[in-house]
């Protein structure tokens, strides 16, 4: 790293890395968790699980928005020396700083299924929709700012999560086209070689 700088993280491609292992996982564990009749019933299982899934999505999507603001509206913007991480390097860290609660995750909600069929499948899933609409709207706020917005590798923790977090004091900002992350923490798409 250049003397001075910063290593920085997108916090949209940060919020974003849980929703598709979450999403997948939640799917998958709904769908073999309908195959057990469990004590409640398939019918009251998957209407028990849809009710989870919306209500995760909501809570997820909506949590620390006020957070989220406070910490955009003090962007700073980055040096030349900060050092911008490509968003596949943020998306394994997260994803290998979570792997066991991933996995701790999957076996819970199939484990539930004997008692609730599908359910447990259905809020992991509806947690993953949650994040992703999350990161959506930090990518219409990005938009709005003209403003990539970045936080600090070492305020993220041992994780590589939490972008809102206690440790994280402010957000850093760059033009809309830096990185390779779109707004919102989609790959971004090349145009077309012609």
């Amino acid at each position: 790293m250049a003397r001075g700088g910063q290593g920085l993280a997108r916090v949209a491609v940060v919020v974003r890395a849980g929703a598709a292992p979450l999403w997948w996982l939640g799917v998958f564990a709904a769908g073999i968790g309908v195959l057990p009749p469990g004590m409640t019933g398939r019918r009251i299982g998957v209407l028990a699980g849809a009710a989870l899934f919306i209500v995760a999505t909501a809570v997820v999507a909506y949590a620390r928005r006020r957070r989220y603001g406070d910490l955009t509206r003090g962007v700073a913007r980055a040096g030349k020396h900060d050092v911008l991480q490509d968003r596949a390097v943020t998306v394994r860290n997260w994803r290998r700083g979570h792997r066991w609660w991933l996995l701790l995750a999957f076996a819970v909600a199939l484990a539930g299924s004997f008692v609730v069929p599908a359910a447990g499948g259905m809020l992991l899933a509806g947690t993953g929709a949650g994040l992703r609409l999350k990161a959506a709207w930090l990518g219409r706020r990005e938009r709005a700012l003209e403003t990539l917005l970045w936080v600090r590798v070492d305020w993220l923790g041992r994780r590589g999560g939490r972008p809102a977090g206690k440790a994280v004091k402010a957000y850093r900002g760059t033009g809309i086209a830096a990185g390779d992350a779109a707004p919102g923490g989609a790959r971004r798409r090349t145009a077309a070689l012609v």
